[in-house]
């Protein structure tokens, strides 16, 4: 491993932000942190200023706007590879993707395709046999994975909107929406993120399909996903429906040939670093 980051995206999660950055200290002693704060009013941000004050190994962009978690990522991810950092994680703020479970998507992506041991459902064993894996998903949907204290109607709408976007883009991912995710840094460079438009849910999927389009080398690991305990979800079914109408367009742009999405608009941010 080389210099590994976590990034991970905050709005109003100061009851969660300094348990999160500690366990994944603990976990992974050798990573990097970079809390990505949208101008929490909570007060998320100063405690993540605290925290890097105290902790060389942790970083905070400041963004001037609530402008969407695709948008917290990509900013995220053009400062990582600006600063040199290989790999980059995504990784939720409020507990639900577990920081001790991190070392399965890091030697995942070290590792490279088995042949003999499958590639999760995002790479074809055979033919990927001996390729590095470009993007690793820790995933609720396969063998080992699972999610702890969501009603089963959510459970339901988690996997159905995965499902429907396998099919509608034809995706081999099993857990296409999954949020916990490691990448090389080339592989973001090859995705061309500058091509990533969505903002919001969907752009978990929107990633995904670009790096198909890359032919980039995808693999899942299972993981236990948890509910959160403290604060708010920013989930919501309205979010859900939205994702899956874009979804819905970008599978049929796909199958008449117009290929990838077109942007939508400029998210007019800006970002700060706290540190230098």
């Amino acid at each position: 491993m080389t210099r590994a980051l976590v990034v991970i995206p905050t709005y109003n999660e100061r009851e969660n932000i300094a348990a999160i950055v500690a366990r994944v200290r603990a976990a992974v002693p050798a990573v990097s942190v970079l809390v990505v704060d949208d101008s929490s009013p909570d007060g998320t941000g100063v405690i993540a200023d605290e925290m890097a004050a105290a902790d060389a190994s942790v970083q905070v962009l400041h963004r001037t706007e609530k402008n969407g978690l695709g948008a917290a990522y990509l900013d995220a991810f053009a400062w990582a590879l600006a600063e040199g950092f290989d790999p980059i994680v995504q990784m939720d703020a409020d507990g639900s993707h577990q920081p001790e479970q991190l070392g399965r998507l890091l030697d995942a992506l070290a590792a490279g395709v088995d042949a003999g041991a499958g590639a999760g459902a995002g790479a074809g064993a055979g033919a990927d046999a001996g390729r590095p894996v470009d993007l690793v998903i820790g995933s609720r949907w396969i063998d080992g994975g699972s999610i702890e204290n969501w009603p089963r109607r959510r459970q339901w709408l988690s996997r159905g909107g995965s499902a429907y976007a396998r099919w509608v883009l034809r995706l081999p991912t099993r857990d296409a929406t999954a949020g916990y995710r490691a990448f090389r840094a080339d592989a973001l460079r090859r995705i061309r993120l500058d091509d990533v438009h969505t903002r919001g849910y969907g752009f978990q999927v929107d990633m995904l399909w670009h790096a198909r389009e890359a032919g980039l080398v995808v693999v899942e690991v299972p993981v236990t996903f948890v509910e959160r305990e403290r604060g708010r979800s920013k989930m919501s079914a309205g979010i859900v429906i939205e994702a899956m109408m874009r979804v819905t367009g970008w599978g049929l742009r796909s199958r008449f040939g117009r290929g990838l999405p077109q942007p939508a608009s400029s998210n007019g941010s800006e970002t700060r670093r706290s540190r230098a």
